[in-house]
């Protein structure tokens, strides 16, 4: 037998320095375990809100089951149970208790919306083929109630999830294999996004990268180095590792993906390969095997065409509803601000819209008269990372009206205006001012591809929290990755940011 390499020496001293420390970071409950616990438990909640849903809209139709009108055409109890069963039937068919959908994102969602929408379809289909004339009232009770009786529970259980991440459970382990750079590129991003629950054990470094570290340390995550590529197994061993996440794949070459592949299945543990496509939603990623490669087709992001014309018609229609709504608050609002201080109700300052198109955006008066004049002597106590935004806390000028109105938004509330006058969408990058769109290079000039908007994911990210370079990703990754469901999910999430005044000031 050969004697070791200096490299591969070099690669078990350093695993066996990080292999205790990645023992003892092993956690006692693994994936599988608390997946199998809580799509029990989802699997029994289903079946709880589809009987009752049915049974609910039997009882509201025709009454108790004994009292059923007699000139009925078929017996709606036996109607009820069927249609409950399968019910339950395409909950499983589509895949919505998945482990891959559980706790993040919208898929979870979108698949319950299309096993419930196919199952009604799939009855309304039958009754004109069949000629089953099933009762209207009854079909109008049990879709809507059962449908949002799934949604709300789900919304539930992401929410345990969510507080029980932020604990330190429900994670899953992962060993990143990859080049140096990469993987704390990869770690960056777990750590970021801990609603994700991918919790970095370990990393494999490739053997023709010298590394001389331990362990790489990420935002003051220490992650212990369990050696190189062929040391996969030995680090899911001792660290307990569910998942191996691959990324920059070139060193490992396609021999030794699917050796790992094989390797991997054998111990039952999952295998994630990143493409190197980053801020790219999966809506416009597209698996395609041309001549035994797995190619990834990115679709171009939707700008133009049907999908614009949807964008303004939610507008409207979201504006006028919202203008109607809030009326009376709109008038207080105005009245207030009036009231207490000198100046004009409504503060209008000139934004960048489409295309770079300049525009006049409307707001209810929060500061004093003279706040623009004041600004160059403020300067110098911004709060905002980066210089290019200017933020402060504890701004001088806004008054006390004003504050209130800042904390609850409503000071935005005038730029429903804006969005019928189609200068503003309801979601949207931020609108920026003409000195930061001088600033911009040529990818941030992207942001200009779409109309600024009211929210947006720097909305419910953080607002004025956030970082410069943190806004204009959150704003491109929404360029790129825009669709009518995303909006209806900010907007969601706006409601929530807004009541608790999350990084509003």
């Amino acid at each position: 037998m050969s004697a070791p390499s200096p490299a591969e020496s070099e690669s078990a001293e350093r695993r066996d320095v990080a292999l205790p420390r990645a023992r003892r970071s092993r956690r006692a409950t693994s994936r599988r375990d608390w997946e199998r616990s809580y799509m029990d438990r989802l699997r029994v909640t289903d079946v709880l809100v589809v009987v009752a849903a049915v049974a609910c809209a039997q009882v509201v139709r025709f009454g108790r089951p004994d009292l059923e009108v007699p000139r009925a055409a078929f017996n709606y109890t036996v109607v009820s149970v069927a249609l409950a069963l399968t019910w339950i039937a395409f909950l499983a068919i589509f895949r919505t208790r998945s482990p891959r959908v559980l706790g993040g994102g919208a898929e979870e969602y979108r698949r319950l919306l299309s096993a419930t929408f196919r199952l009604f379809g799939l009855v309304a289909i039958i009754s004109l083929l069949f000629r089953f004339e099933l009762a209207r009232g009854y079909l109008a009770i049990a879709l809507p109630v059962g449908l949002i009786g799934l949604l709300v529970s789900r919304w539930l259980f992401r929410k345990h999830v969510a507080r029980g991440r932020r604990r330190g459970d429900y994670q899953t382990s992962v060993v990143i294999v990859g080049s140096h750079s990469s993987a704390l590129s990869m770690a960056r991003s777990f750590n970021r996004d801990g609603s994700a629950g991918y919790a970095v054990v370990g990393v494999c470094l490739p053997r023709t990268q010298p590394v001389t570290e331990d362990q790489l340390s990420v935002d003051g995550l220490e992650i212990p180095v369990l050696g190189n590529e062929n040391d996969v197994l030995d680090a899911i061993e001792a660290t307990g590792a569910d998942t191996v996440a691959v990324t920059a794949t070139d060193h490992i070459g396609h021999e030794g993906i699917r050796r790992m592949v094989w390797d991997l299945e054998k111990k039952n543990v999952d295998l994630v390969v990143a493409p190197g496509v980053v801020d790219v939603a999966g809506p416009r990623l597209h698996m395609r095997p041309v001549a035994g490669l797995p190619l990834i087709h990115v679709e171009k992001p939707q700008y133009n065409g049907a999908s614009r014309f949807g964008k303004t018609a939610f507008d409207m229609v979201f504006a006028v509803v919202a203008l109607v709504a809030v009326a009376p608050l709109f008038l207080l609002a105005a009245v207030l601000v009036k009231a207490t201080s000198r100046g004009p109700v409504f503060y209008r300052s000139e934004r960048m819209g489409l295309d770079g198109t300049p525009f006049q955006m409307i707001k209810f008066r929060s500061m004093v008269q003279d706040a623009d004049a004041r600004v160059s002597e403020l300067l110098a106590l911004n709060d905002s990372e980066g210089g290019v935004l200017f933020k402060m806390r504890e701004d001088p000028r806004v008054t006390k009206v004003g504050r209130v109105m800042r904390r609850l938004s409503i000071d935005e509330l005038p730029q429903f205006f804006n969005v019928l006058r189609r200068e503003m969408s309801i979601v949207g990058p931020r609108p920026p001012l003409r000195r930061e769109v001088e600033t911009y290079d040529g990818d941030v000039r992207r942001r200009l591809l779409v109309k600024p908007g009211l929210t947006g994911l720097w909305q419910v990210s953080g607002r004025s929290d956030l970082s410069w370079e943190e806004s204009v990703r959150l704003d491109l990754s929404y360029v790129e990755n825009w669709s009518m469901t995303g909006d209806l999910l900010i907007v969601l999430k706006t409601l929530k940011a807004v009541v608790g005044s999350d990084g509003a000031y």
